[in-house]
């Protein structure tokens, strides 16, 4: 199993999830590059607000946004649909973002391989 990135506009893999908390621009609903859609294990709207503010500051975010997907609710709920997921084989997950090194993305990797890890 592993864990993959991807762009949503790219070619599809095994096991894509789309995690951005919006709907891609462009992207139809019944697109067969989305896969499945786990919109709340993005970031929350406040988080993702303050981050596009201060692009900058990415150790700040990625701090900011694994104590969101620590925190009992609707993220770490969707946190622990991403790790079954894994678990059953390998899972790509896709953004719209143009940069996926510097989004959301590798936190999520990031805390699915950590909760992985401890199983």
């Amino acid at each position: 199993m592993t864990v993959s990135i991807a762009r949503v506009y790219d070619a599809p893999g095994d096991g894509r999830v789309l995690v951005d908390r919006l709907w891609p621009r462009g992207i139809r609903k019944d697109d067969p590059r989305i896969g499945r859609w786990i919109k709340e294990a993005a970031p929350s709207k406040e988080l993702r607000t303050w981050y596009h503010a201060n692009m900058d500051q990415y150790d700040a975010f990625h701090t900011r946004y694994l104590a969101e997907l620590e925190t009992p609710g609707p993220a770490a709920d969707a946190l622990n649909e991403l790790v079954e997921l894994a678990r059953a084989g390998d899972l790509e997950l896709a953004t719209a973002m143009k940069d996926p090194a510097h989004s959301e993305v590798p936190t999520l990797v990031e805390a699915i391989e950590a909760k992985l890890a401890n199983a």
